[in-house]
């Protein structure tokens, strides 16, 4: 199970019923934040979705706001008590950036792991703890996160989040193989096993392949031909919706951002099952107002607002 929470939905500047841009994915109790918009971690409060447990930090690019809820957001969950690190993954200059903000927190009791410019990469997350590693590296893992350099005034960065699901163990299957029952816990767990000089493999007990759950989150864009294959059936897809009405296409194309239709348009190439729109103009009073043109091209499109939860179950 994925739960994600919308904390700040607006774009440019803060509203009084909108914060800026940010979302926190909760997986097994361990959170992932995607962007850091002003009002962040205020929206974390009057949502108690908590922020000490926050390992991983994906920042899109370093337009103000995306970032300013930043350093106001480390500073507290360094007051909360945490030591272990956090990873910073963002766009070229992010380093700097967060460099600049660590001059007024000199005294942050965890490490920053920041890792900067990493369009087009993928990481797995560890499994025992959301620690970022290479591919090559031999680990067990359910999550994995994937980047994609998108077409905005500044480097910017997409993100897909991919939760893998456990094969089921198969008894038929470890009986046919001949399979002694003494390393079946440890087969079940991806490992390798010698005994009596026979060495047993896991696909010798386990099931087929599952279904697992894949977000994807693109913010501050032109839409892309490599975006519709990167989103590829996406159980939910975050995208930008900066303007409501085609009226305002010369904006979007001067700006570099996304009217609701475009983004819908996506949503259906990339054959996802939901598109959640969200980085609203500060000229939408109420974004709900203008779903209609996304619904045109893609059905299951909807407005996101401050606050708003959604969870993503397994499928049997």
């Amino acid at each position: 199970m994925l739960n994600v929470t919308l904390l700040g939905t607006g774009g440019g500047m803060p509203m009084p019923n909108r914060f800026l841009s940010s979302v926190v994915m909760n997986f097994k109790g361990r959170k992932i934040l995607l962007d850091c918009g002003e009002g962040t971690q205020v929206s974390m409060r009057v949502n108690g979705t908590g922020f000490k447990s926050i390992d991983i930090i994906c920042i899109s690019h370093l337009h103000g706001d995306h970032i300013y809820g930043l350093p106001g957001l480390l500073s507290t969950i360094g007051n909360s008590g945490r030591v272990e690190e956090i990873y910073i993954i963002g766009p070229k200059g992010i380093k700097e950036v967060i460099d600049g903000f660590l001059i007024t927190l000199p005294y942050l009791p965890y490490k920053l792991n920041i890792l900067e410019d990493v369009s087009d990469l993928e990481f797995m997350v560890k499994k025992e703890k959301m620690e970022l590693v290479e591919l090559n590296e031999k680990i067990s893992s359910d999550l994995s996160i994937k980047t994609l350099e998108l077409d905005h005034s500044s480097p910017c960065l997409g993100y897909s989040f991919n939760i893998r699901r456990g094969r089921k163990f198969n008894v038929e299957k470890a009986l046919m193989n001949k399979v002694p029952k003494e390393v079946w816990s440890k087969l079940q767990r991806n490992e390798e096993v010698s005994l009596n000089r026979v060495k047993y493999y896991s696909y010798m007990v386990l099931g087929d392949e599952r279904k697992g759950i894949k977000l994807s989150y693109t913010t501050d864009t032109r839409p892309t031909e490599d975006i519709p294959g990167f989103i590829k059936e996406s159980d939910l897809y975050i995208c930008e919706g900066t303007y409501g009405s085609e009226e305002d296409m010369h904006k979007a194309i001067k700006n570099k951002h996304m009217t609701f239709k475009e983004a819908a348009d996506l949503a259906k190439k990339g054959q996802v099952k939901k598109l959640l729109l969200t980085h609203f103009s500060p000229a939408i009073n109420d974004p709900k107002e203008y779903i209609h043109n996304a619904r045109e091209v893609f059905e299951n499109s909807h407005a996101g607002s401050d606050g708003e939860e959604r969870i993503l179950n397994f499928k049997e």
